[in-house]
Protein backbone atom coordinates (compact mmCIF):
# COMPACT_ATOMS: atom_id res chain seq x y z
CA UNK A 1 0.00 0.00 0.00
CA UNK A 2 1.30 3.30 -1.18
CA UNK A 3 0.82 5.98 1.86
CA UNK A 4 3.10 8.60 0.04
CA UNK A 5 0.60 12.15 0.66
CA UNK A 6 2.15 14.98 -1.10
CA UNK A 7 0.87 17.71 1.14
CA UNK A 8 3.64 16.39 4.09
CA UNK A 9 6.39 17.29 1.83
CA UNK A 10 4.88 20.08 0.02
CA UNK A 11 7.19 22.86 2.00
CA UNK A 12 10.41 20.65 0.68
CA UNK A 13 8.85 20.31 -2.70
CA UNK A 14 8.39 24.20 -2.90
CA UNK A 15 12.19 24.76 -1.70
CA UNK A 16 13.75 22.25 -4.55
CA UNK A 17 11.71 24.20 -6.72
CA UNK A 18 13.23 27.55 -5.67
CA UNK A 19 16.44 26.00 -5.70
CA UNK A 20 16.56 25.09 -8.80
CA UNK A 21 14.76 28.10 -10.37
CA UNK A 22 17.39 30.10 -8.59
CA UNK A 23 20.13 27.59 -10.20
CA UNK A 24 19.11 28.01 -13.95
CA UNK A 25 18.78 31.80 -13.21
CA UNK A 26 22.58 32.16 -12.29
CA UNK A 27 24.13 29.58 -14.86
CA UNK A 28 21.33 29.02 -17.80
CA UNK A 29 18.93 27.05 -18.75
CA UNK A 30 21.52 24.77 -20.57
CA UNK A 31 22.81 24.28 -17.14
CA UNK A 32 22.56 20.84 -15.84
CA UNK A 33 21.82 18.75 -12.42
CA UNK A 34 20.56 15.87 -11.64
CA UNK A 35 18.09 16.83 -8.66
CA UNK A 36 16.16 19.59 -10.86
CA UNK A 37 13.77 19.18 -13.78
CA UNK A 38 14.61 20.43 -17.17
CA UNK A 39 13.57 24.43 -16.92
CA UNK A 40 10.46 23.94 -19.23
CA UNK A 41 9.00 21.78 -16.85
CA UNK A 42 10.33 23.40 -13.29
CA UNK A 43 8.37 26.43 -14.85
CA UNK A 44 4.90 24.51 -15.55
CA UNK A 45 5.09 22.54 -12.19
CA UNK A 46 6.06 26.16 -10.39
CA UNK A 47 3.00 27.55 -12.26
CA UNK A 48 0.66 24.44 -11.28
CA UNK A 49 2.24 25.02 -7.66
CA UNK A 50 1.01 28.64 -7.29
CA UNK A 51 -2.33 27.79 -8.92
CA UNK A 52 -3.27 25.72 -6.86
CA UNK A 53 -2.31 27.39 -3.44
CA UNK A 54 -3.40 30.44 -4.47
Amino acid sequence: MNSYQEDKCQSQINALYECCNAFYIERGEDAKTPSCPKPSLLRLRMKQRDQKHS
